[in-house]
């Protein structure tokens, strides 16, 4: 029967992961509030930065619309369309806009074939039963005494990891895209650009700590239950 033990692995990996992910989120949220106040000189709103950045991609096949919630922002690539919560999608602040270019910037991604969001698209399926399975494959494997649904269960958590690590590039592209568009459009100003950065820089800092957290569970389970002295030691 498997027993209980002291997890030194998850107070020096996993858990400093976790306190990193709770700063970044509350970077994120302590910008947006900052620069949601910010309005535009311009008057641009979330929407129609959208919108005139899918046009200079030359991308005239993508809706713009407005969803419930706080940071709920996405593009749906199967819909062709951009999800704006209802804090960007008709608001002219500094952090509406950012916000709203970078959804626009995944949708330039995928119109020029940008590698890393396709291998992302590709790969989510798997990385989704990478995520329902793992854990419970581990405690199978744990309780009846398997090495292998122990070995399964590593391997699938293992590809979620590789999800967020493919995240990374095509979060930080995509933030690319939107800052380079909205100064040469002009649609933003110099210190606008700066807040607008600011905002994107923190929301980039959560996949970061995602991948930081991820890392440091898979690490912690080769720990655990890899190799020879964890294999006759975990039961």
């Amino acid at each position: 029967m498997p027993y209980f033990y002291f997890d030194i692995y998850y107070l020096i990996l996993v858990l400093p992961a976790i306190l990193f992910a709770l700063i970044a989120q509350g970077m994120v949220q302590s910008a947006y509030r900052k620069y949601s106040q910010a309005a535009t000189r311009r008057g641009t709103t979330g929407a129609a930065a959208a919108e005139a950045i899918l046009r200079r991609n030359g991308i005239y096949d993508i809706r713009v619309e407005q969803v419930a919630g706080q940071l709920s922002d996405h593009y749906d690539p199967k819909a062709r369309v951009i999800r704006l919560s209802q804090g960007v999608y008709g608001v002219s602040s500094v952090a509406a806009v950012g916000i709203a270019a970078h959804e626009a910037g995944h949708a330039a991604q995928y119109a020029v074939g940008y590698a890393p969001i396709r291998l992302r698209q590709a790969i989510i399926p798997v990385s989704r039963v990478g995520s329902w399975l793992a854990f419970p494959l581990i405690l199978a494997g744990l309780f009846l005494s398997s090495g292998v649904l122990l070995d399964a269960g590593i391997l699938l958590f293992g590809l979620a990891f590789v999800f967020q690590l493919v995240t990374l590039p095509v979060e930080f592209n995509a933030s690319r895209r939107a800052l380079q568009t909205l100064e040469e459009a002009r649609m933003l100003e110099d210190g606008e650009l700066v807040g607008a950065r600011k905002v994107l820089s923190a929301a980039a800092m959560t996949y970061v700590a995602a991948l930081a957290v991820s890392l440091a569970q898979l690490l912690r389970l080769l720990l655990i239950f890899g190799g020879g002295r964890g294999r006759n030691n975990r039961w």
